[in-house]
């Protein structure tokens, strides 16, 4: 009697099947390297300009921060400082997750179709907006509670608005609460139409399977990103430590928008090199050195290099931008743009160094890379570049009074 196969999921059989065509190529343990023949010019001059131009938009994101953080509402609602690290690295850990899973897509031929493209896209698609939609409400929920804790009791009305102002900004990123007694029905309604979402998005297989695996990272990412919040809160607050509100969105979205390059690209680099819960040839450590990744030939390696030299005159660039514009409220000084350079530096650095590891984990437990390691790495982003911060205001008022 013929026996019948384990079943595979999607990624897996996809995977055994570009493995077994490759076996003829098996004694090349750097196939993948050799093909993509990327130097650190070519990797530079592909990342520099988008990098540019997102590190400019978080600086405008920085203005509008060190503006709003005076009005009424965020003076009596000091909770928001709480929720905006969360629901601002919620909505990039959802578009970078979606990027990262389609840059994966492109590269293993999975959108070579046009039929397949537009169902791929769809249903991804729904996916983050039923996560925005649940996750923003969680969000708000984690906000209050923290706010609760640290500050006495909130009022049933503030707690209301809060979570439908959450919701709606996940939900559409634009929209401006302007009545407050909508806020409830708003909540509601928005909250009603998570079921449109799911049945969009379990019209494929790849976005069923975030749809089953993808809420612990995103989920846990928030709550990480939340502790950045209350720091944030506490700080923003203190007339010390004014100004803070200005760098918070640059030192944080940089981080975390080079970091999502990097564990993309290893991502990418395993589907196509390797089956999941195998490390190929060059990549057996599951936990490398800072020589191994930084310093040895090969894709992942000049990438990281290329990420880490950025860093410095990125924000050399967007500090000049902030200091001309004349924002924020504290004077942007020598040795405070040392500390700023060195805690930025070393921020990149940790996160770069945790996304070869992160990645390398996840792929050895048969998770997919794209959904697992963004939202924790962009997370811890998050809280370090808010904590460094923070030390950097300290340092600037030990030295400098």
């Amino acid at each position: 009697m013929a026996t019948i196969p384990p079943q595979e999921s999607p990624m897996e059989s996809m995977k055994t099947r570009r493995r077994r065509r490759e076996i003829g190529d098996k004694d090349r343990p750097e196939r993948g390297q050799e093909e993509t023949g990327e130097t650190s010019w070519t990797v530079g001059s592909q990342v520099t300009l988008p990098y540019l131009m997102a590190g400019i938009g978080m600086v405008l994101a920085g203005f509008e921060l060190d503006i709003i953080q005076h009005w009424p509402v965020f003076k009596a609602m000091s909770e928001i400082f709480i929720l905006a690290p969360a629901l601002v690295g919620l909505k990039g850990n959802l578009e970078m997750t979606l990027a990262s899973r389609l840059s994966t897509a492109a590269n293993t031929g999975k959108l070579d179709s046009a039929a397949d493209c537009w169902l791929l896209v769809t249903s991804n698609l729904a996916v983050i907006q039923l996560q925005a939609t649940v996750v923003g409400f969680i969000a708000a929920v984690v906000a209050i509670t923290l706010g609760s804790i640290s500050g006495g009791n909130i009022e049933l009305s503030r707690a209301i608005l809060l979570c439908a102002s959450s919701t709606s900004t996940a939900f559409i990123a634009s929209l401006i609460l302007n009545i407050t007694y909508l806020a409830p029905a708003l909540c509601v309604l928005l909250i009603m139409v998570t079921p449109v979402w799911l049945l969009i998005a379990r019209r494929n297989s790849s976005s069923r399977e975030v749809l089953q695996s993808g809420w612990q990272p995103v989920l846990v990412a928030m709550l990480i990103s939340s502790c950045g919040g209350l720091i944030l809160d506490k700080m923003i607050t203190d007339p010390r430590f004014q100004g803070m509100a200005v760098f918070t969105p640059v030192i944080n979205g940089v981080g975390g928008n080079l970091v999502a390059i990097q564990a993309s690209r290893i991502s990418t680099y395993l589907h196509q090199s390797s089956i999941p819960g195998e490390l190929p040839q060059g990549m057996k450590d599951l936990c490398p050195t800072v020589c191994q990744i930084f310093l040895r030939s090969g894709p992942n390696s000049n990438s990281a290099r290329v990420l880490l030299f950025l860093v410095v005159p990125g924000h050399l660039l967007f500090l000049f931008t902030i200091h001309v514009a004349r924002a924020g409220h504290a004077s942007i000084t020598h040795m405070f743009t040392i500390f700023y350079l060195i805690a930025s530096l070393v921020q990149v650095f940790l996160l770069l160094c945790g996304a070869e590891l992160l990645v390398r984990l996840a792929w050895k437990l048969r998770l997919d890379p794209d959904n697992f390691s963004i939202p924790y790495l962009t997370a811890f982003g998050d809280l370090l570049g808010i904590g460094f911060l923070a030390i950097c205001f300290y340092a600037k008022l030990m030295t400098e009074g």
